[in-house]
């Protein structure tokens, strides 16, 4: 009854509820602007992402094997955005989690199975256009929509998998049982990962990134030869073949330059967080909880601004939103910025 009393200040995410986790409150306008930074994102995951599979399924121009891995990566982003970014959002903001436990272990489940299939995809995104810049002519016979749907299958099935497989069998608290059932209280929704887990999923980040990294290395390599070939050929006649070679050349490394800044974007967002992760889980979890919160929300904006870089895509979202979309001949609409 007293106002002195030490407990008078601590919150609890449910009042009259024994062993509520403790409440970590923020003033009226801190909680106004997180949510809506963490709103925003939410929005922007969710509408950008469908407008992309919109955009990919319905223009035919962009029916082509690495536009359906873009599609494929938008929907796990979009998922990301539905499933798990809303959830976070207020478990961010109110430090509660108000969803049931079952929730918060498919939540878990959502969270790490969709982010990882957004890596591979963007893994086998950047061994297609490695292939388109270094043989354009021969990449059709290569990279073909049967090759993007094995991409497509494996990069949802191996994350789906290993998600549920580690989450439900309780594999990642393996060691850690204590402080599992410390941190079980009720309005908690605490993922305890041990260090044998915490270093796979730290190598399941750093081999796809790795990979994509020497792709993109030797993709921009081979460019620069390209670009300077065409140079030294510029003032002599060429033949149709190596004009048409020329052109389909500089075609793919424009394809590759725009997803190469979108591998460099998920590599920014990513690293904290992955890192952080992994000097957790050996140095006793001494990460403060803002910054985690930090990392966790840098790493969930990758999936709502990758769109945002694809030339096609801004001249798609015109003709969706202006109503143009709806007229027979609107799947034909040449998209090219050229």
């Amino acid at each position: 009854m007293s106002n002195s009393s030490p407990t008078a200040a601590v919150q609890l995410c449910y009042e009259h509820l024994n062993g509520s986790c403790v409440k970590t409150p923020y003033s009226p306008a801190s909680r106004v602007i997180l949510y809506m930074v963490y709103g925003f994102g939410a929005v922007l995951a969710v509408f950008g992402n469908l407008l992309v599979m919109t955009a990919i399924l319905h223009f035919k121009q962009l029916h082509s094997p690495t536009n359906f891995l873009i599609a494929s990566l938008a929907c796990a982003d979009f998922l990301v955005g539905v499933t798990v970014m809303p959830f976070s959002m207020v478990k961010s903001v109110e430090s509660c989690w108000y969803f049931g436990q079952t929730f918060c272990t498919f939540h878990t489940c959502f969270d790490t199975a969709f982010c990882y299939s957004s890596l591979f995809h963007l893994c086998f995104i950047s061994i297609d256009r490695y292939i388109a810049v270094t043989d354009p002519l021969v990449y059709p016979t290569k990279f073909t929509v049967s090759v993007s749907c094995i991409c497509i299958s494996i990069s949802w099935i191996l994350p789906l998998t290993y998600s549920g497989a580690v989450f439900y069998t309780g594999a990642n608290e393996k060691g850690l049982e204590e402080l599992s059932h410390a941190l079980n209280c009720a309005g908690g929704c605490q993922t305890v990962v041990n260090q044998n887990w915490v270093l796979i999923d730290f190598l399941s980040f750093f081999i796809p990134t790795l990979v994509m990294i020497i792709l993109y290395s030797n993709i921009f390599l081979v460019a620069r030869q390209q670009a300077k070939k065409i140079e030294n050929t510029g003032s002599k006649a060429e033949s149709s073949s190596d004009s048409y070679k020329s052109r389909v050349a500089k075609r793919e490394r424009k394809a590759a330059k725009t997803l190469g800044i979108t591998v460099i974007a998920f590599m920014i967002s990513w690293l904290p967080y992955s890192i952080d992760s992994l000097i957790d889980a050996f140095m006793g979890f001494i990460t403060p909880a803002y910054i985690y919160e930090i990392f966790c929300w840098c790493a969930y904006y990758n999936s709502a601004i990758y769109a945002l870089f694809y030339p096609w895509f801004r001249k798609a979202i015109k003709v969706i939103v202006s109503g143009r979309v709806f007229k027979n001949s609107s799947a034909s609409m040449n998209l090219s910025s050229e």
